[in-house]
């Protein structure tokens, strides 16, 4: 399916975040509600990291495309993000320790997100009042700011079943009972290749619960890849998979190894191309995933979307996986990259920091949640692009 030039991103957040005007205002009400106290966290200044990179506070005029966003569509992913931080005692802190930030420090901005309802200048006026937003430096001594790279991750729908039978013969499993054990022993835990070549023996020793049964074996090593997803049973009802743990083995692409042996041409790996192979060659298919060690163990859910790393559904084309050791999970980040394999079309947006990855290493890092289906896959598949981002922090209550 070819997608269309522009996602719609309204009716997606109907869909699959199913939070509308009404009930926007009335979550932020609630929030207002709270009657949450204040502290001042650390002004506008340059902040380095140990070892790390430097935010350099900017004015909003340094944003690219700024007040081109649908900046409105982002607030859904903030009350999320809010509620969640809301939730936690004041004094615990948010992010990376070199930050200095705190719950706390969140209270003002939450608080008055009332101010943003009303469109697009509404929220971006709730923004710039609420928020500092901080230019990412790999080296302040030179001025250098720091490129990233942005990929795509979406949550994938696959043919599943309660029950062994028929087609569906592809284990999905729960946790191990063994495996937080195994944590911090000399011995790994099973790598993907012993757990699937063996799987009756490591089932019967490990008491691994088997969730569902899926289909397709290449659907459920994407299932591993993206880490969450829709089952669709044989009634036709819809059942969500989340992360539920890992076996600590290191991902491993297996798309960058399909390039080296020439099974895909340079500028022709997506997920789309890798997901053909891996169908037209059952075979050696088995082989080549089993070359990633790295093995997902799901659980089922409950909620209006896949759950992120900061415990909260992710919205589509507003949530960021990120690396945590840089970025506080929750925290708005105003992205400048293109849209997937389109070099020449700037993608700007708003999207708030919500999950994070096996791959997602580093400052420069981020990864975008495109959505469920097809549509969003396509995007997700052809993601692959440089670009860099700010970080947009609670502004100090004596500066707003």
């Amino acid at each position: 399916m070819t997608p269309n030039r522009e996602i719609p991103i309204g009716s997606w957040l109907k869909r699959e975040a199913q939070i509308n005007p009404s009930t926007l205002l009335a979550a932020i009400l609630t929030l207002a509600a709270l009657g949450l106290g204040a502290c001042e966290p650390a002004g506008q200044r340059t902040i380095t990291l140990p070892g790390g990179p430097s935010f350099v506070p900017v004015a909003y005029s340094a944003l690219p495309g700024w007040t081109e966003d649908r900046t409105v569509e982002a607030l859904p992913a903030l009350v999320r993000s809010c509620r969640k931080l809301l939730r936690r005692p004041p004094e615990a802190p948010v992010g990376p320790p070199g930050l200095g930030l705190r719950v706390d420090h969140w209270h003002p901005s939450c608080r008055a997100m009332a101010e943003a309802v009303g469109g697009d200048d509404a929220a971006r006026a709730y923004f710039e009042r609420w928020f500092v937003p901080y230019a990412v430096q790999a080296d302040t001594s030179q001025g250098a700011v720091k490129q990233g790279k942005f990929t795509g991750y979406f949550e994938i729908e696959l043919n599943g079943s309660a029950e062994r039978s028929g087609p569906y013969q592809t284990p999905i499993y729960g946790l191990p009972d063994d495996l937080e054990a195994s944590r911090g022993s000399a011995a790994s835990y099973a790598t993907r290749a012993q757990i699937e070549d063996g799987a009756g023996d490591w089932q019967r020793r490990s008491e691994a619960p088997v969730v569902l049964w899926a289909e397709d074996p290449v659907d459920v090593f994407f299932l591993h890849v993206q880490g969450s997803g829709r089952v669709r049973l044989p009634d036709g009802q819809y059942v969500r998979l989340g992360y539920a743990g890992d076996n600590g083995h290191k991902f491993v692409a297996i798309g960058r190894l399909m390039l080296d042996r020439g099974m895909l041409t340079p500028g022709n790996v997506s997920m789309q191309s890798i997901r053909a192979w891996l169908r037209a060659h059952p075979y050696e298919a088995r082989t080549l995933m089993a070359e990633n060690p790295r093995y997902i163990f799901f659980r089922i859910i409950d909620g209006d979307g896949p759950i992120g790393a900061q415990g909260v559904p992710l919205t589509p084309a507003r949530s960021l996986a990120v690396d945590r050791n840089y970025i506080p999970l929750g925290a708005p980040l105003w992205v400048v990259t293109n849209w997937p394999g389109e070099r020449g079309r700037a993608l700007r947006r708003l999207m708030m920091a919500q999950d994070t990855g096996a791959a997602i290493r580093g400052v420069g890092r981020g990864d975008f949640f495109w959505g469920t289906g097809e549509d969003a896959a396509l995007y997700a598949g052809r993601m692959n692009e440089p670009g860099s981002y700010f970080l947009l922090l609670p502004r100090r209550r004596d500066e707003s």
